[in-house]
């Protein structure tokens, strides 16, 4: 990153003091970063402090007579590799999907056609509203790249959920990866990828049943096939949304993440996430959790082993695939099996109501647990299609272009 010129639009909200530490750690990259405030930005922090991060102006206001000579919204727009808008709220955001132009933040974003990176931060119940989620697919469509929001503590009392500013290190490896391969260019919206103006749903990873506050019940997936589908299903140009377990893995380019760590919480945010096109259900859901959980860690005692009871966790797929209004198009479940992969795979299939059962063999000679390669047969309707030994990648993008086929000729038909 050293040498790249970054323009930071610092919007209006109580996360904007972390845009302090960001400046600094991109200064300590050897990156050059000018800053603009919005007017509700400079209520948190102030111009002073930032300006003292950046070595650089901060510019504030669209009528500055002296900036405005040299049309300064335009040079400060030509003169940046990348932007960044943290934090981004929704305001913000629809301002940026609606196309304002009414101050100085919004008018450099309406003038540049450089890379841009939004760090979305707000309310979970903001983050999840309709009019947010037609404003991000909206602004994804139009190549708008994001990080974030993580899951968490608000600043509001008794709040939590989806909307909290993605961490520093975050934001600055997003930015990283935009740099070292720069993306599409704002205008060029992609109206004709295949998946465009589609919602597609992805779980992933595994979750965690708690036995007690330190113990739990899980297995072995990495989630990396799972990550892998939402960010082909991104590049192909859906709105995506990626609900996942505890994994080591980051965040999918211009993907909303939601992270959960039970069963039921996995049920809860896939049905929030709803209506979507295509739902597809990589994760790795525990069947079964403690039917209770205790405050305190059990204690191992001399010669007695604690019976733990157990209860059926809810069937993520078998709820999502039933008929209603809600069910996606295409629903896509996964089955990850040790022995008679197919035959066990197909009864999945008609138990489950999925309308394609993506099979592979997980046992420990394949190495697909937390591998990077993956052998899966398709079975639907018509029958089982054998793939060869491919990279998660490669089976991701090979599922989601089926997918889009799939969709497409499910709409010719219905014309």
């Amino acid at each position: 990153m050293k040498q790249q010129r970054i323009l930071l639009l610092i919007g209006g909200g109580i996360a904007a003091y972390k845009c302090l530490d960001l400046i600094r750690r991109l200064r300590e990259e050897g990156v050059s970063v000018r800053a603009v405030m919005t007017r509700a930005a400079t209520q948190f922090i102030t111009p002073l402090s930032v300006g003292a991060l950046t070595n650089e102006k901060v510019f504030t206001d669209l009528f500055d007579l002296n900036d405005e000579q040299e049309i300064g919204h335009i040079r400060l727009s030509r003169e940046a590799d990348l932007l960044i808008v943290a934090p981004a709220t929704a305001d913000f955001l629809a301002k940026m999907a609606g196309g304002h132009a009414d101050d100085l933040a919004s008018t450099v974003l309406m003038a540049i056609d450089k890379p841009v990176l939004v760090a979305p931060a707000m309310n979970p119940r903001m983050w999840l509203h309709p009019a947010t989620r037609r404003n991000v697919a909206q602004l994804e469509a139009d190549g708008i790249r994001f990080v974030g929001p993580n899951t968490g503590e608000m600043a509001e009392r008794n709040e939590a959920g989806p909307g909290r500013l993605a961490e520093v290190p975050e934001i600055i490896a997003a930015a990283k990866a935009i740099l070292a391969k720069p993306a599409t260019p704002l205008r060029s919206v992609r109206s004709k990828a295949p998946l465009a103006g589609r919602h597609v749903l992805v779980t992933s990873g595994p979750t965690h049943e708690p036995i007690d506050p330190v113990r739990y019940i899980a297995n072995r997936s990495s989630g990396k096939q799972g990550h892998a589908i939402a960010a082909a299903a991104a590049a192909l140009g859906a709105r995506v949304t990626l609900v996942t377990g505890p994994v080591a893995l980051p965040d999918p380019q211009g993907v909303d993440v939601v992270r959960v760590e039970t069963a039921a919480e996995m049920l809860a945010a896939v049905t929030q996430g709803l209506p979507a096109d295509v739902g597809v259900f990589a994760a790795a859901v525990a069947d079964w959790r403690p039917a209770a959980t205790p405050k305190e860690k059990i204690k191992k005692a001399k010669d007695e082993t604690p019976a733990i009871a157990l209860v059926e966790n809810p069937d993520i797929l078998a709820a999502i695939a039933k008929p209603g209004a809600r069910r996606p198009s295409l629903v896509i479940g996964f089955a990850a099996e040790t022995r008679d992969v197919v035959a066990y795979a197909k009864k999945k299939r008609e138990a489950k109501g999925a309308d394609w059962i993506a099979a592979n063999d997980v046992s420990p000679k394949s190495g697909v647990f937390g591998g990077d390669a993956n052998t899966v047969h398709l079975v639907t309707a018509s029958g089982v299609e054998d793939w060869p030994k491919l990279t998660k990648d490669e089976v991701a993008e090979r599922l989601m272009r089926r997918a889009a086929e799939f969709l497409k000729q499910s709409a010719a038909a219905a014309e």
